[in-house]
């Protein structure tokens, strides 16, 4: 599923997953959908998000009354299906939540996708965590070990789902929503039929809600004495190891939720658990079946999402602003002392700014992270027609010369024919430091031919603009003597360039070699009882001399 926007358009009904009932696992997107709907259709209103939510503004309606009206859980899901679709179809969007995530359990959601699209009516679903990642993360389990999944009501012996049902072999089996202990019985005995009256099971409740998950281990007969069962509840049913006691083994699997069955080990034709290695991703790539960036992503929408982190809540593109441009300078350093370990963390940190304004934007509708991706992706393949296409070039000044016409045909496509072509120099961002900016301009002015065909007409130009700044400086000016230093400064970056020195890496080096210089200064005083404030010229200058002959024999 694309999460492209939390935009809302006619005729569409938006399945938005609640999560499995802590407000901190509400993606903020989702959230942002249903702020912007005009009302949102709860599936149940049991469901322990509904509280913040209406604590939000949020205007709900709970769907509660079709489950008393309807003889069968079948007619629940169909009349629920019909009123959402006909909905949708008179006023526009709809906005659908339901609890966890939308594909998971979700027979009216299953229903609608396979009803809505014949009405002429489009179906979306919002992802959030569902009940099962709770689960796992409690009870410790890993579902690629083999897992068989179920509803309550679907697995419980009055229905012809319960009729096909024989217990996985080797595999364990979550129940889910365990609504009362009626439900819990007929369950009970149907599992009886496979397991030992004693077989050990654990049962969850509230999986994923601070403060109210319980999890409590008993031997199966005792699961219909509980009393504190609701639709937060889930069985779980180890394992019945394989030739030992009453327990059946085999057989299919049919009208229930799915089954997650380990895979395969490569080249085998059958899976053999006791000879088998467990897979292992690899280094630096995740866990198998997970985005590289999705547990700092994740970790970035629960500081943003209700509950969260106050501060990182505040924040928007224009405050973060100072905290990107200072995490790239932090990079820079980082390679200027050839601290790879540096380099890696600090990365890092400017890896977070791109994922934390990335957020804010998906929170918008704005856009996300993998449309960002995709962007860049896109556009580095377009930019090198030389690797990725047929295009030829004979050196790297080619290659950026290619780069700016591309760069300028997409931005004429963007605008159109008919209004007038950007400028080359437009691209050229304002906020970067002055030095970098001039270099960068007059790079891109280069381009085209408009250039000195060597250093030595930058440094006679540079030259002329000293003179230019004294003569203003002699009339006492100032307003000129401003405006001939800028020229001045622009020359000699002009200069640099010619000479293919990077002017805002030469300027910062020399402003750390008179760190460096004075710090020396510093401590020679305070070894000597002196105080810089109180020395003379002379004694200044020959600290300083000193400082420089122990540099060159250093070096």
């Amino acid at each position: 599923m694309s999460e492209e926007s939390a935009t809302v358009d006619a005729g569409e009904i938006y399945v938005v997953g609640l999560g499995p009932g802590d407000p901190i696992e509400l993606p903020p997107l989702n959230l942002s959908l249903m702020r912007r709907g005009r009302e949102v259709y709860l599936r149940t209103g049991r469901h322990p998000v509904v509280s913040f939510l209406e604590k939000e503004g949020i205007r709900l309606r709970s769907l509660d009354d079709f489950y008393q009206k309807a003889k069968s859980f079948e007619e629940v899901y169909r009349r629920m299906a019909d009123f959402l679709i006909n909905a949708a179809r008179r006023g526009g969007p709809v906005v659908f939540g339901v609890p966890g995530h939308p594909a998971v359990g979700e027979a009216v959601v299953r229903r609608l996708l396979g009803m809505a699209p014949q009405k002429g009516v489009r179906v979306r679903l919002w992802p959030a965590p569902s009940f099962l990642e709770a689960v796992f993360t409690v009870l410790g389990l890993d579902p690629a070990q083999g897992l068989m999944i179920a509803d309550g009501f679907e697995l419980c012996r009055l229905t012809p789902a319960a009729s096909s049902f024989d217990a996985p072999q080797g595999r364990g089996i979550l129940v889910a929503q365990i609504y009362n202990r009626l439900l819990a019985s007929e369950i009970k005995l149907t599992l009886m039929e496979h397991f030992p009256d004693d077989h050990p099971v654990a049962v969850v409740r509230a999986a994923g809600v601070r403060g109210e998950e319980r999890v409590k281990r008993i031997p199966l007969y005792q699961l219909d004495r509980l009393q504190d069962l609701n639709h937060l509840t889930t069985l779980y049913v180890p394992p019945f190891p394989l030739g030992k006691g009453e327990g059946k083994s085999g057989g299919e699997i049919k009208s229930l939720i799915f089954e997650i069955s380990p895979a395969p080990a490569a080249g085998k034709q059958q899976s053999d658990p006791a000879s088998e290695t467990p897979q292992t991703a690899t280094p630096g790539m995740g866990a198998p079946g997970r985005y590289v960036l999705d547990p700092l992503v994740e970790v970035m929408e629960r500081l943003l999402a209700p509950g969260g982190c106050p501060w990182d809540r505040q924040q928007t593109h224009q405050t973060l602003k100072k905290y990107l441009i200072e995490e790239a300078y932090e990079v820079l350093d980082a390679i200027d002392e050839e601290n790879m370990h540096k380099l890696c963390e600090e990365l890092g940190d400017l890896l977070l700014q791109v994922v934390f304004h990335t957020a804010l934007a998906a929170a918008r509708g704005d856009f996300n992270l993998t449309q960002v991706i995709e962007g860049i992706t896109e556009k580095l393949r377009r930019r090198h027609p030389h690797v990725f296409g047929t295009e030829k070039v004979k050196s790297a000044a080619q290659v950026l010369a290619n780069w700016e016409a591309i760069k300028q045909e997409e931005k004429e496509k963007e605008k159109g024919a008919e209004i007038r072509a950007p400028s080359l120099l437009a691209g050229v961002p304002r906020c970067l430091p002055a030095l970098q900016r001039a270099q960068k301009v007059q790079g891109k002015a280069a381009l085209v031919g408009f250039d000195w065909p060597d250093a030595r007409g930058a440094a006679e130009k540079l030259e002329e603009e000293w003179q230019e700044l004294r003569t203003a400086w002699a009339r006492g000016d100032e307003e000129a003597v401003r405006v001939e230093l800028g020229d001045l400064f622009f020359a000699a970056v002009n200069v640099a360039r010619l000479l293919q020195v990077n002017a805002e890496e030469a300027l910062r080096s020399a402003v750390d070699k008179l760190i460096k210089r004075f710090r020396y200064m510093e401590e020679k005083a305070q070894a000597e009882g002196l105080k810089l404030r109180g020395m003379s010229d002379a004694e200044l200058d020959s600290f300083w001399e000193e400082a420089k002959a122990r540099e060159k024999f250093n070096t």
